[in-house]
């Protein structure tokens, strides 16, 4: 009987996480926005604490995983600025996750490879075009592709996700030669939103898509060429405050009198609806730009810029907790920790044992949403008299 095995490796740390400018992450924008790829190279790439808090988690998830596939690796969790318990609880199950696709993938297949952080070239489909895969699996005609997601802010789902069809194609351009190839598991790992998706296709249906979609699309954007379209895909641009397409689509808006909602028509409240989001979102994105700008020296007119209000707060804790203990008070307040810091406390298997009769989900509060959104329409009192 054959002994079972895993083949590993890993891609370069220094190459893979650059950006190209039709790059798989930014792919969900460029497609559909073509002309917002060469646009945004007149922008500086500021960065945030958000993406340097996501970069050093996927170091950290690189360690558990190579450490636990016995790789020869470095911790890094000294040299990261935003470690805390809750990103090592993410990264330890990350890398249990993977692992239990490993064990999967080793039912059917003696030797699974198993590559991490793995350059990932497309450009067969898209000029200059790569991405960087968190983890690969391929067990004889089965790829898995899987995508570590540090935020909590946004919900990334798997499905007909570009980024992840970008991943596939060039996990498939390197694999396939090798491997016979007949579906792809694409899956996107979000612990801070308790989202594990997965989307299956076939390579058929990959490569179909590559060339009608995705192809056409990069053709365009790599010339600079195509049409300006705006949508929840401007979330990520740089260009999302200052761009002319944006501002138009947010000003149809102007076009209603804004009287009171009782003077509208249906159909008027329903346009209004469809927007309102993003003219939020719009509206707030200039007013962070505005103010970025005058920071640097720019003067609006009409405006100035001045201190914002600003709450009071100890100089040293310690101190203070010493001063109050001295005078005879405890400083300290006594409260239950919330639910996250005592799954982190107790981990998840011992917090289902100990509390999971004790917790529940209560109904969440009604939310109006689009009817693309997956979550069921909830029944309201008509709904109610027509099931009865």
């Amino acid at each position: 009987m054959k002994k079972q095995q895993v083949i590993i490796g890993k891609g370069t740390q220094t190459v893979e996480r650059s950006h190209a400018l039709l790059s798989a992450s930014s792919s969900h924008r460029w497609i559909r926005c073509p002309p917002s790829a060469r646009l945004c190279e007149n922008f500086e790439d500021k960065g945030s604490d958000y993406a340097k808090q996501g970069s050093e988690a996927h170091s950290l998830c690189q360690f558990k995983l190579e450490a636990m596939l016995g790789m020869e690796t470095t911790d890094p969790s000294g040299d990261l600025s935003f470690y805390d318990e809750e990103m090592e609880n993410c990264a330890e199950n990350y890398a249990l996750y993977v692992m239990e696709q490993v064990a999967k993938a080793k039912e059917t297949c003696a030797d699974p490879v198993v590559l991490i952080e793995q350059r990932l070239d497309f450009s067969r489909w898209v000029k200059a075009g790569f991405g960087t895969g968190d983890c690969v699996i391929i067990a004889d005609g089965t790829l898995s592709v899987i995508d570590y997601k540090h935020g909590k802010g946004i919900l990334v789902e798997a499905e007909k996700n570009p980024q992840m069809l970008c991943y596939s194609l060039g996990a498939v351009e390197m694999l396939d030669g090798i491997y016979d190839i007949e579906t792809i598991n694409m899956t996107i790992y979000q612990p801070r939103r308790e989202n594990i998706s997965t989307y299956t296709l076939s390579k058929a249906e990959l490569l179909q898509w590559a060339d009608d979609v995705l192809a056409p699309a990069a053709q365009l954007a790599y010339a600079g060429d195509g049409e300006f379209e705006s949508g929840e895909h401007c979330y990520f641009c740089k260009a999302k405050a200052t761009c002319r397409k944006r501002a138009e689509y947010n000003l149809e808006l102007a076009r209603y009198d804004f009287e009171k909602p009782a003077t509208l028509e249906d159909e008027e409240i329903e346009a209004i609806l469809l927007k309102v989001d993003d003219l939020v979102s719009w509206a707030s994105d200039i007013k962070a730009f505005a103010l970025q700008a005058a920071i640097s020296g720019k003067e609006w007119a009409g405006w100035k810029l001045v201190e914002g209000r600003a709450n009071r707060k100890y100089i040293d804790e310690t101190a203070v907790a010493d001063a109050v203990v001295a005078a005879g008070v405890n400083p300290y307040e006594q409260k239950l920790l919330g639910i996250t810091a005592m799954t982190s406390i107790l981990g998840k298997k011992r917090f289902e044992e100990v509390l999971g009769q004790l917790i529940c989900r209560p109904q969440g509060k009604p939310t109006l949403v689009p009817e693309s959104d997956k979550r069921p329409a909830m029944n309201t009192a008509k709904n109610d008299f027509i099931e009865e």
